[in-house]
């Protein structure tokens, strides 16, 4: 059983400001190390539940942020940035299951530091009608690969906008949120004790999950956040204007759709 685990920050334990989640300050260098945590957590609980390989995906920002000196040295890291399959790379190496961890809800919700991808670019994504946020979409990416997602983790309202998503899926909630920017947390050990259990537990339950899958033709709509952003985003030929920030591209494949927004998100930077 090989087991792939992605790792974000925003549904750590103890995170709740946008400090927390931005390299050059202490708060982040605090965050981070929760993060790491975290991912060992699973990591352990993958290889005591009968895994026998683990690959760990960075998964946040620049995908540089777990301190790899931390991690159990039966893991494997996947570091660094631009990859095809983003949040999921990884995926394609034969993995039996997908492990979402430090995951958080999608943009425009009220879970802590909701966002769908890009917080500056994108207002809301729909694929096929069905509104999805990082776990959607990553979810469906590794649905392509034959792969589900077994387990999750972050707060409250992350996991209750995944439950019919990833039926059978093992939630871990690390907090309760109040807000954007606040919640009540786990202390940091609680939060990894809980991981733990629920990845080793996660093993055997991954043979009775189902992947997520959306049956192509694909048609990806999203929001901007603004009309300029939407300006911008239609320099793409494939692009189609809906109104003054909705817009709409068809694809063949999930990966394609999440290859395009990255790059919708890359391009977001011009306007900051």
């Amino acid at each position: 059983m090989k087991i792939l685990i992605s790792t974000d920050i925003e549904g750590i334990a103890g995170v709740v400001h946008s400090e927390q989640t931005r390299p050059g300050n202490a708060e982040y260098e605090r965050a981070r190390i929760w993060m790491t945590d975290e991912a060992n957590a699973a990591v352990r609980g993958a290889f005591d539940g009968g895994a026998t390989q683990v690959l760990v995906n960075d998964s946040h920002g620049g995908f540089r942020n777990l301190l790899l000196d931390r991690l159990d040295a039966r893991a494997q890291t996947i570091t660094g940035k631009p990859r095809y399959l983003g949040m999921m790379a990884g995926v394609e190496q034969d993995c039996d299951a997908v492990y979402m961890i430090g995951y958080h809800a999608r943009a425009q919700s009220m879970g802590v530091l909701a966002h769908t991808i890009n917080s500056f670019a994108f207002r809301c994504v729909r694929v096929n009608g069905i509104e999805l946020g990082e776990a959607g979409l990553y979810g469906a990416l590794a649905g392509e690969f034959g792969v589900p997602v077994a387990l999750l983790s972050g707060d409250d309202v992350f996991l209750a906008e995944t439950t019919s998503t990833f039926p059978g899926a093992i939630g871990v909630q690390t907090k309760r949120a109040a807000g954007n920017a606040s919640c009540t947390s786990l202390a940091p050990a609680d939060a990894c004790n809980k991981v733990y259990e629920a990845a080793r537990a996660a093993v055997s339950a991954a043979r009775d999950v189902s992947p997520f899958t959306i049956a192509a033709p694909l048609e990806c709509e999203l929001v901007a956040q603004t009309a300029g952003l939407a300006d911008l985003f239609c320099q793409w030929p494939e692009m189609q204007r809906i109104d003054g920030t909705a817009l709409r591209f068809r694809a063949a494949d999930m990966q394609s759709i999440v290859r395009m927004l990255n790059c919708l998100s890359a391009m977001s930077f011009m306007l900051r």
